[in-house]
């Protein structure tokens, strides 16, 4: 690898130490990721949705974000994205496991996430709601004249619903602060995106007036250049962006799938070998940022992380039956 391609996170604005924590946060997410599944296995959890295969372009992502400022609307299968924004291993473990102690007391289902210190919107069941709602934030914060964005994921698959192209209208048309970002991660539960997807997602973003871009979501430092260009363009005043970042989604869609039935083993080995994590990882150990002796200490504390998350998580307990009437309700003159 030449030195001017072994620079280009530093040419982007990242240290070394910003990388180095990018890659701890894709390997974090990964192993509770492993975690989770194991959980659902042996029957301690419902089901789970994996996000293995699209971490590098969630942390990427979320990196370009002010974490302050902004606002975020995740889809199911962001644990990373939300993980670099400030939510815990643990925290998310005991929302898998339906914990009294949650920070939404054990009321919504896995992967909807929702967390108001940390400026993240809860999702809802019905795919591309939160599209919608994203660009109501965004509104606000032209209204207010607030310098911040609201920045929304979701899949190549629930980019077909009416919410999507309606969001997309109404940002391109009042030129509002928000990023769309698809996932595309080439399957629709059991359906490929070339029976899915007519067209290219990206290339909607012409018809409503706005830019699109699509990006390899393989590549950690692509997806943070465009999201953080996607973002200047945004509170400088110039409206929204499609960012459209290609990926593959490596396990089923849910550990109540049986993928295959419609995709193939060599199919999902190729793609591993694509892996967005193993593939900063090269480019971290070209960099010299990142050595074999460091990885298997990242690795080794992650480990005891997952681990003494699991052991809290597991040993706390559920909500009491009475706590379905609590928070029904705000308080009057309350923060709802």
């Amino acid at each position: 690898m030449s030195s001017q391609h072994n620079l280009k996170h530093q040419q982007l604005g990242l240290t070394d130490d910003d990388v180095l924590k990018m890659y701890t946060y894709m390997l974090k997410a990964r192993k509770f990721d492993e975690r989770a599944t194991l959980l659902q296995r042996s029957g301690k959890t419902a089901f789970h949705i994996s996000s293995i295969g699209q971490e590098a372009a969630q942390v990427a992502a979320a990196f370009a974000l002010d974490k302050q400022q902004d606002y975020f609307l995740p889809y199911y299968r962001d644990y990373a994205f939300v993980l670099t924004i400030g939510m815990t291993v643990q925290e998310l473990l005991l929302a898998a496991l339906f914990k009294a102690e949650d920070i939404n007391g054990g009321r919504q289902m896995p992967g909807h996430f929702g967390y108001k210190k940390l400026h993240i919107v809860s999702g809802s069941s019905p795919v591309a709601t939160q599209v919608l709602h994203a660009v109501g934030i965004a509104l606000t914060a032209l209204m207010r004249k607030e310098e911040h964005v609201a920045f929304v994921t979701f899949g190549e698959g629930s980019s077909n619903q009416g919410d999507v192209h309606e969001a997309f209208n109404f940002a391109g048309v009042f030129k509002l602060p928000v990023i769309f970002l698809c996932e595309n991660n080439q399957y629709a539960i059991s359906i490929p995106a070339h029976r899915q997807v007519a067209g290219r997602v990206v290339d909607r973003a012409a018809g409503y007036g706005f830019p699109g871009q699509r990006v390899d979501g393989n590549d950690a430092l692509d997806v943070y250049r465009a999201v953080k260009e996607a973002r200047e363009r945004a509170v400088r005043g110039y409206g929204p962006t499609l960012i459209e970042a290609m990926m593959y989604r490596i396990p089923p869609h849910s550990t109540a799938d049986d993928d295959m039935l419609y995709r193939t083993k060599e199919e999902v080995e190729y793609h591993k070998e694509q892996d967005g994590v193993l593939r900063f990882r090269r480019y971290l150990m070209e960099c010299d940022v990142l050595s074999d002796e460091l990885d298997r200490a990242l690795h080794e504390n992650i480990a005891k992380e997952v681990n003494d998350a699991t052991k809290y998580a597991e040993k706390s307990p559920y909500p009491a039956p009475e706590d379905v009437l609590l928070h029904v309700y705000g308080e009057d003159g309350g923060d709802l």
